[in-house]
Formats: C-alpha cells, sequence, structure tokens
C-alpha cells in the first residue's frame, strides 16, 4: 500500500516556459451541464485556475447564462466546430451530461485525454464495459460506483483496482480515503483529506482539477494523484466554512509552495 504524497508527483506538476503559449500549456473542453450550470462553472473554474492554457465550455443550451458567469478567459461555445481545436483534455459529467454528450467526450476525435465524473461515467451492461477510444479516468463517489460496477465486492482498493482493470481506465474512487487505481494493478490511497470538504459542488472542482493539469501533458495517474493531494490540502487549509468555490481560489498559493 502506498500513500499518496507529493514526492511522487511533485516532479511531474506542469511548469510554463517563458516562451509557453496558451496551445503548449493545454486546451481543455467541458461539456456544459444543462441544467446544474454551477456545478460545470465549478470544474471549469478549477481546470482554468491549477493552469489549463485555454479552457472552453460547450453550451448548446443556455449558452448566454454561460457566458454571463463564467470568468472571461473561459470559451463558451454552443457547438463543437472549426474554431475549437489542439484539444489536450475533455471532461463531461459535473452537473450531469446527456448521452449526446458522453459520446462526444468518449469518442472525441482529438485524441484528447476523456475525463468522466457523475452520470458520464459508463454502466456496466450484462459485465460488457464500453469501450473507451481514448485514455480515460473514471472519478465516482461510492454510490456511483456502485452503480457502474455493481457486480464488484470486497474491500474499497481491491473494488477500485478490479473496476481499473475491467474498464481500463484510471479509476479514482473517491471518500475520506480516495483511492487512485490503474488498469495495471498499481494504486495509491489518498488519506490527505478534511472532513469539510463533504460539501456539494467539491467532486466537480476535482474532476476540473484532473482535467486542468491532463490537459498540460501531465500522466493521467499523476495528474489524479496530484489533484487528489492538492483538493485534501486545499479543504485543509480553508477548513471551517468551506465552500466549493474556495478551493479553486485557494489552488494559486498550493501550486507556489509546490512549484517552489
Amino acid at each position: 500500500m502506498t500513500i499518496n504524497n507529493p514526492d511522487l508527483w511533485k516532479h511531474l506538476l506542469p511548469r510554463p516556459t517563458l516562451d509557453s503559449h496558451k496551445y503548449q500549456r493545454g486546451h481543455a473542453l467541458i461539456h456544459g451541464a444543462i441544467e446544474l450550470v454551477g456545478a460545470t462553472h465549478l470544474a471549469a473554474s478549477a481546470c482554468n485556475r491549477i493552469g489549463a492554457g485555454l479552457t472552453t465550455v460547450i453550451a448548446p443550451e443556455k449558452i448566454e447564462l454561460y457566458q454571463s458567469v463564467l470568468p472571461p478567459d473561459i470559451m463558451v461555445r454552443g457547438h463543437i466546430d472549426v474554431g475549437v481545436k489542439n484539444v489536450t483534455a475533455v471532461l463531461a459529467g459535473p452537473g450531469g451530461a446527456t448521452k449526446e454528450q458522453i459520446d462526444a467526450t468518449i469518442n472525441n476525435t482529438f485524441g484528447a485525454f476523456c475525463i468522466l465524473d457523475a452520470n458520464a461515467i459508463p454502466i456496466s451492461n450484462n459485465k460488457q464495459y464500453p469501450k473507451l477510444k481514448n485514455p480515460t479516468v473514471l472519478t465516482p463517489h461510492e454510490g456511483e460506483f456502485s452503480k457502474a460496477f455493481p457486480f464488484l465486492k470486497g474491500e474499497r482498493p481491491d473494488r477500485a483496482i478490479a473496476a481499473a482493470k475491467y474498464s481500463r481506465a484510471i479509476v479514482v474512487l473517491k471518500g475520506s480515503h480516495t483511492i487512485i487505481a490503474d488498469p495495471s494493478g498499481k494504486y495509491l490511497i489518498n488519506d490527505h483529506a478534511s472532513p469539510w470538504l463533504a460539501k456539494a459542488g467539491t467532486g466537480d472542482v476535482l474532476a476540473g482539477m484532473v482535467t486542468g493539469l491532463a490537459a498540460q501533458g501531465m500522466d493521467l495517474f499523476e495528474a489524479c494523484a496530484a489533484a487528489c493531494w492538492i483538493h485534501g490540502e486545499a479543504g485543509l487549509n480553508i477548513g471551517l466554512g468551506l465552500i466549493a468555490s474556495d478551493i479553486e481560489k485557494s489552488l494559486a498559493n498550493i501550486l507556489k509552495r509546490l512549484l517552489s
């Protein structure tokens, strides 16, 4: 058993150079929820803050609302068109996703990393898991995990590892002790967390953080490990009174300490 800690991934955190431009820092594409706009806002803001060079939200509905509430440096488009280019990571699920959005993420033609959260996580049908075209991360909490993999039993690390092998995706089984499991059988336990993180929206922030690090080219397993630890560090720093949007605002100082 290995406990997640910065020594495992700190040297891999993305570091831009003086001549970097936005596309060299990665382009993250996030499918906007139709109803729970706030969840997409949390994920996109966290993705942006953790360093993605460009974050684009695709909002086929409520585009005017998204344009009014999202930070001005986050692009909002009604659909994927020729202007959406150099995408390196795609996220669906925060706030809910339609079948079309889920399919567009899994089958994206950019060859981009996929991050699937909440209802975007595919559910096993008679133990036949959907084929994942691109390297993928699944970020379920316990209820979502049980729904996606109802036939897996046992201790949490064993179930997470089995799900990773079965789905051929990295599985981040969220909880007070989050399990980060790779299809190879490698796994980490992240116990660097805070009880104040048990709030609506914190999972959306985590999904955005994973997406932002992956978009910058960080190896997926280490990106998940880094996002989970940093997420926990934010929770410990903020403490009493934490709301999900506080996490994004604390990322800059945590990254400064890790990269110093």
